[in-house]
């Protein structure tokens, strides 16, 4: 099977930095997810139940919130980055992925990675951010053999760690 040029196309979008886009999401439960600012990818996920997380332990957290997606959307769970880096608290699986067909709770597993510190989590604490997207169903094509690319399948850590100024090599 030969491989097909136009299977590489590009599709760029332009957002005004005032989202004007809306999708209707419908919720259930007391605590809705809230975006903080105007132009916010994310809305933010508060606590449903109290919780302490010891050093190095996770905890899966309740929200109290349940959504229905329309088709051809996702929600992604994704870490605060303030919690991230004031207390260590990120998302073990991070990011969650809600699909539209998914009815139940949304849960967050939380992790503190801090070495000494427990850290409270209260009812109504933000926890998370989610945000929700628009997806794209991928269509596998098999083939005989992948296009080259300049990366090849050169993999983990391959280009390296040091960022180059322009002029250095």
């Amino acid at each position: 099977m030969l491989f097909d040029q136009t299977f590489w196309r590009s599709v760029v979008l332009h957002y005004p930095r005032d989202v004007t886009d809306h999708v209707d999401v419908l919720i259930s439960g007391d605590q809705r997810p809230e975006y903080s600012h105007p132009g916010d990818a994310g809305a933010d996920l508060t606590a449903s139940e109290a919780i302490e997380l010891a050093p190095g332990q996770r905890a899966t957290v309740g929200t109290g919130v349940s959504i229905a997606l329309p088709d051809g959307y996702v929600a992604f769970v994704v870490p605060r980055s303030g919690l991230a880096a004031r207390h260590g608290i990120t998302i073990v699986n991070s990011p969650g992925t809600v699909d539209a067909g998914y009815r139940g709770e949304i849960r967050v597993t939380l992790l503190n990675t801090d070495i000494s510190v427990t850290y409270s989590v209260a009812i109504g604490d933000r926890i998370a951010q989610l945000i929700v997207m628009p997806i794209t169903r991928a269509r596998f094509v098999p083939v005989e053999k992948l296009p080259g690319s300049h990366r090849g399948d050169a993999g983990f850590g391959s280009t390296g760690y040091r960022a180059t100024g322009i002029g250095q090599q």
